[in-house]
């Protein structure tokens, strides 16, 4: 073979193995978003997005803030040009060898094997997963997903519905158009 046939060879083979790693840095799994699983702790976030940008929102120990306080822990991903990729809850509060409770997803570039993103449809959703259950918010209808151990967050507005009532939402209710709000990953 050939010098040249070698080296495009080479770079082919490098091309590819480069596109499956990027691939598998947006992919969303059961127990798994991106290079993030069941295993991963808080402590490990600061080395998986090091190319990245890692705000905490750590509670104060003060008992009555925490009392008052509607948020948990929680660690903000941004690309470097300022976009939010995820929000990161860990199970256990100020503890940097806690696992990670669920990770809420914001960009669309994170994707499952089936093609579902932030940019898919409720139609794009019902063909590729069993929706086991919904359940109906101020705000939104969600649809949890066993398969993902998932919940996607529809708007009401995207149901035709106004965005406070206490209307139950059904699945044949919502059209298959509807976009998607919210996409969380649970690792429970």
């Amino acid at each position: 073979m050939s010098i040249l046939k070698k080296t495009i060879l080479l770079f082919f083979t490098f091309l590819l193995f480069i596109q499956c790693s990027n691939e598998s840095n947006f992919l969303i799994e059961k127990g798994a978003v991106g290079k993030i699983n069941n295993e991963t702790r808080v402590l490990d976030l600061k080395s998986i997005f090091k190319k990245d940008s890692l705000v905490s929102n750590i509670s104060n120990n003060d008992t009555i803030q925490k009392l008052f306080s509607a948020t948990n822990d929680q660690y903000e991903v941004f690309q470097i040009n300022g976009k939010k990729m995820l929000e990161i809850t860990p199970v256990k509060e100020s503890d940097s060898l806690s696992k990670i409770k669920s990770i809420q997803i914001f960009d669309p570039n994170f994707v499952t094997d089936k093609g579902i993103s932030l940019r898919s449809t409720f139609n794009d959703i019902n063909k590729n997963y069993t929706i086991n259950k919904v359940e109906t918010t101020l705000t939104s209808a969600t649809l949890f997903i066993d398969e993902l151990n998932a919940t996607i967050a529809i708007d009401k507005k995207e149901l035709g519905l106004n965005a406070f009532s206490r209307e139950e939402v059904s699945l044949d209710q919502i059209p298959d158009f509807a976009k998607v709000k919210y996409f969380t990953i649970w690792f429970n």
